[in-house]
């Protein structure tokens, strides 16, 4: 029935959120976030892949079942169904935090075992968090700035080690590690990276980390560093076969290292809910994060049947919908589609694995270098200035920094404890956390930061903590250049 004269059709009458467009755009618009977060879910199982002993094409197996998972975690989050999902354009994929503790535990077991453990911990950890998510919506008081910003720090400065390997050549034992071939194509790559980001602008402005890799990659094979060994076998369809490297096993320690990583993701998504509903028009309460989080925990719960990681919001993603301005939720489910595509998709993982490890080191260097400093960034509105807030940022980052600077630190702890202690972003954060409980909630102080957004008694500076952020340089980029938590 046609609407009456001046009177809105009831598709104008939805929320921009809820709205659906032509499906011309609505594939463009999604291709987009994909390309927004697409370096950022293949980095973690190329890291992961090779400290568990991994080859090329069982690393490419890797990517492919984490791009599958990604995708069905973004369709939760989107479409959601029952109380799971935040329902707004929030892109899911494979957290950045988990991969420290994850390469923790693949060198603490044999290559047999390495990833079944991991997704044994996954497995419990996202099973958890589920179960938490209702109450832990309520405790982000706990967890203000001066924690979440010393975590994204930590995680930057953790994984910059791995990108300075990767630019040496990865492997110690072969003969051109180090070598000026192998630092030369990665500085190459890296000032290819930097001059992207300087002369381009838009859509491929956002996409020049992957620009960079490509154009690495290229010069890389009449210089004999590119390998086709995994593309030569690779399918072009195929699917994650479920517990493809065995089924989970459980270990305590490598659990309480995973469900630490989980409450991390937690944070960082509630964080990015509250600034991408602002951003939408839809201010995020109670419920829409704890759906979101229910979101969140299902999928990583999930992923470990299909070989894929936790997964938690990629924040890169809500500054691309900050700029163009398209806030339909179904576009960001449409993305979640073409990443289930592609995880089902061998031949496309595997191109992604013709990327030396020379040129993902020095892309890597501005990717990861980029997290820490979105870590910083938060830390900016933590007022540092005030109480004993310094305190514990340095306390934690000094803890958190020992696995990285004196790597051998603890070698006379139990096995089982180095699982965690080796992970500077899980003792790190307890760190923070327990020090800003001590500081700011016990014995009846009042913090010196001002509220919550959750909470009138939040603390460690939290006045800034929900409002939407925007990226550094003042747009969102590919891969990691995001002042919100990245991934």
């Amino acid at each position: 029935m046609a609407p009456r004269p001046g009177q809105q059709p009831e598709a104008d009458r939805r929320h921009p959120v809820d709205r659906t467009l032509p499906p011309v755009k609505m594939v463009t618009s999604g291709l987009q976030h994909v390309a927004a977060m697409y370096a950022g879910v293949v980095a973690p199982p190329m890291i992961v892949g090779p400290a568990c002993g991994l080859g090329p094409a069982e690393t490419a197996f890797l990517m492919g079942a984490s791009l599958f998972t990604a995708g069905i975690a973004t369709l939760l989050q989107t479409l959601g169904f029952w109380k799971i999902g935040a329902k707004l354009p929030f892109v899911n994929g494979v957290s950045f935090a988990g991969v420290t503790p994850m390469v923790a535990i693949g060198q603490s077991q044999s290559p047999r075992h390495a990833l079944p453990v991991i997704f044994g911990a996954v497995l419990v950890a996202g099973v958890l968090g589920f179960l938490l998510a209702p109450y832990f919506s309520r405790l982000v008081r706990f967890f203000p700035p001066v924690v979440t910003g010393t975590v994204i720090t930590l995680i930057g400065l953790s994984l910059l080690p791995v990108a300075f390997r990767w630019s040496q050549g990865g492997s110690e034992p072969a003969p051109d590690h180090g070598s000026l071939v192998n630092i030369g194509t990665a500085a190459l790559t890296f000032v290819i990276v930097l001059v992207l980001r300087r002369v381009l602008r838009g859509f491929l402005r956002q996409i020049a980390i992957l620009l960079g890799l490509v154009a690495g990659t290229l010069i890389a094979i009449p210089v004999g560093i590119t390998r086709f060994s995994a593309l030569a076998g690779a399918d072009l369809v195929g699917f994650p076969v479920p517990f493809h490297f065995g089924a989970p096993r459980f270990e305590l320690a490598a659990i309480v290292s995973m469900c630490v990583v989980m409450l991390v993701c937690m944070t960082e998504s509630t964080a990015d809910m509250l600034a991408l509903g602002r951003i939408v028009g839809r201010p995020a309460d109670e419920r829409t994060i704890a759906g979101g989080l229910r979101a969140d925990t299902l999928g990583t719960a999930v992923s470990p049947f299909f070989n894929g990681f936790a997964n938690s919001a990629f924040a890169q993603n809500i500054g691309l919908v900050a700029m163009t301005g398209v806030r339909s939720r179904f576009v960001v489910a449409t993305s979640g589609g073409i990443l289930i595509v592609l995880g089902l998709c061998p031949v496309a993982a595997s191109v992604i694995s013709l990327v030396p490890l020379p040129v993902l080191g020095g892309a890597g260097i501005v990717l990861f270098g980029s997290v820490a400093a979105s870590g910083i960034q938060t830390l900016a509105s933590a007022a540092l200035e005030k109480g004993e807030n310094a305190l514990i940022v340095a306390a934690a980052l000094g803890i958190g920094l020992i696995p990285i600077a004196a790597p051998d630190f603890y070698h006379a702890f139990p096995k089982d404890l180095l699982v965690v202690l080796d992970s500077g972003i899980s003792t790190g954060c307890l760190v923070a956390l327990v020090l800003n409980l001590v500081f700011h909630h016990l014995g009846g102080r009042r913090p010196d930061g001002g509220p919550g957004p959750l909470d009138a008694g939040a603390g460690g500076g939290h006045e800034e903590a929900d409002r939407p952020r925007r990226p550094a340089g003042g747009e969102p980029d590919a891969a990691g250049f995001v002042a919100a938590p990245a991934h």
